[in-house]
């Protein structure tokens, strides 16, 4: 095995073993911990750019632990689309990790070591080849974000996050009960051997084979919060502390991913009776999602909601054109999947900030003047002119700045990456020689929900910095301000690095619907342990 090989391992053993040193550390030695922190999350991001360097390379790279086959031991694949993931969670990571730093991290204990599991988890499911190990990845992902969800306390805060508790302890146990029957049937939970194994599957098999793999897919879906199964997703995100919210926002991305993994692995075009299976689903759940998330962003005029609102219509989008099951909307879907990405990344961040220095009930009161007026129109006209405007401090005008960035990518408008994106999804439905209604529904869907999305965004925004701005500008410390800055930049530079950008999403999208070389490279490394 290549030296290089031996990356593939970084993701997940980096964080491992800091979050590890870090318990060992104690909550009295924090800086020691925030040096530790910030090196294993640069680190992280470095692996993350060399892991897709590697994985444009023709074959998949396979990496077994203990050198046991594939169909035995635990193996990690990398291949494109898992390398993106990898690398998009350590660059939240990253800005989530120096935003904490400025004195989140010290509202609550043992935030580090949550924040190096979290991190482990997700880059573990995204790199595992196997279904069991996806589901440990899982629990370690999720036991980090309960302790994330919580972290600072408060009666808020602790009523959404039991809620988030309980609802993802529900998935766990659907998850366990479908990878039980899957394993029961099959035989096998290596991914790549399920998908080759499909087509020799006997009738009297097939329909609680599949049966299983919709109840495993239920948990992936809860996750990626696609509606009914998404109510929680807002109040946990809203209430839970803004680093904490900026790399749970990452979660339901998590699910979009398993489902796009599994399914086109599974129940590709080569799994005989079973292929396609449940695409429609998908599609019409994407569509009733959007719906769901576009009535949320419209109902709230809380800031912190309006950014939990935004990752349910992001979930609606992704999984609306995933289950079309083309690959040329797949690979739109992907470029808007890493813009959104970033962009609720920096929403989340950047909630605090704009509210910093605002009293409580100013939302309320900015709706009652707007209503109902504030009484200056009977003042006496010799007192001189109203002053016409506000003077917009710098750290306000900055924010503004930051809050229209994520406005017009979030909605999905130029000249930000959201509406190339779209734009892309759009145009691959519509190219089809006869595009479906669901792909009509779909376009439809895309539009409106921008619109809603726009419409929030601007009510939000002039409530914020026009008609109930803050008392005294608010302080924002440079640890605040970089990280929001940084993935702002990330998301622009998607504009104009487009082109190289979709080249290597369309290569991936290739890939997930023609996995022949991932079940080869897997299948290469099934052999007799040497």
């Amino acid at each position: 095995m290549n030296w290089t090989q031996h990356l593939v391992i970084l993701p997940v053993a980096l964080p491992m073993l800091a979050g590890a040193l870090m318990i060992l550390l104690g909550d009295g030695r924090r800086p020691a911990q925030r040096v530790l922190a910030l090196a294993s999350a640069l680190a992280l991001v470095g692996g993350g750019v060399a892991l897709v360097a590697m994985a444009q390379a023709p074959q998949v790279v396979v990496y077994r632990l203990g050198d046991w086959p594939a169909d035995f031991g635990i193996v990690l694949v990398l291949d494109r689309l898992s390398a993106l993931m990898v690398l998009l969670a350590a660059v939240l990571g990253l800005a989530a990790l120096v935003f904490a730093m400025g004195g989140w991290d010290r509202r609550g204990a043992n935030f580090h070591p949550l924040f190096q599991f979290q991190l482990m988890g997700l880059c573990g499911a995204f790199l595992t080849g196997d279904l069991f190990n996806l589901f440990v990845f899982f629990e370690v992902m999720l036991a980090a974000s309960y302790g994330l969800a919580l972290h600072g306390s408060g009666t808020a805060r602790v009523r959404a996050g039991l809620h988030y508790v309980v609802v993802n302890l529900v998935a766990s146990l659907l998850f366990l009960v479908g990878v039980s029957v899957v394993y029961g049937i099959a035989g096998t939970l290596n991914m790549a051997d399920l998908a080759a194994r499909m087509p020799e599957v006997v009738v009297e098999d097939r329909g609680l084979l599949e049966a299983g793999l919709a109840v495993m897919g239920v948990a992936f879906l809860i996750k990626a919060a696609m509606w009914p199964l998404g109510f929680w997703l807002a109040g946990t995100y809203a209430a839970a502390a803004p680093p904490s919210g900026a790399i749970l926002s990452l979660l339901s991305k998590v699910g979009v991913y398993a489902v796009l993994r599994v399914w086109l692995l599974v129940f590709g075009g080569d799994a005989g009776a079973s292929a396609g299976f449940g695409g429609l689903a998908i599609a019409l759940g994407g569509l009733l999602t959007l719906g769901f998330g576009a009535v949320a962003v419209l109902a709230t005029q809380d800031l912190a909601r309006l950014a939990g609102a935004s990752v349910i219509v992001s979930s609606g989008t992704l999984l609306a054109a995933i289950g079309l099951g083309q690959p040329a909307v797949t690979a739109g879907a992907l470029f808007y999947l890493v813009a959104s990405a970033l962009g609720l990344g920096a929403l989340f961040l950047l909630t605090e900030l704009v509210e910093r220095g605002r009293g409580p009930g100013a939302d309320v009161l900015a709706v009652t003047r707007a209503a109902y007026g504030t009484g200056d129109e009977d003042e006496d006209p010799e007192e001189g002119p109203d002053e016409v405007g506000i003077a917009l401090p710098r750290a306000v005008a900055l924010l503004g700045a930051a809050f229209l960035a994520c406005a017009l990518l979030l909605a999905g408008l130029p000249p930000m990456p959201g509406f190339l994106g779209k734009f892309a999804v759009l145009h691959a439905m519509l190219s089809a020689e006869e595009p479906t209604r669901l792909a009509w529904a779909v376009l439809a869907a895309l539009l409106l929900s921008g619109l809603a999305s726009l419409v929030a965004m601007l009510r939000v925004g002039v409530e914020v910095f026009w008609a109930a701005p803050a008392a005294a500008p608010p302080r924002v410390r440079l640890a605040e301000a970089a990280p929001v800055a940084l993935l702002l930049l990330l998301a622009g530079a998607l504009v104009p690095l487009a082109g190289p950008a979709m080249a290597y999403l369309e290569a991936t999208a290739a890939a997930l619907h023609a996995p022949g070389r991932y079940l080869a490279g897997v299948a290469a490394a099934a052999g007799p342990r040497p």
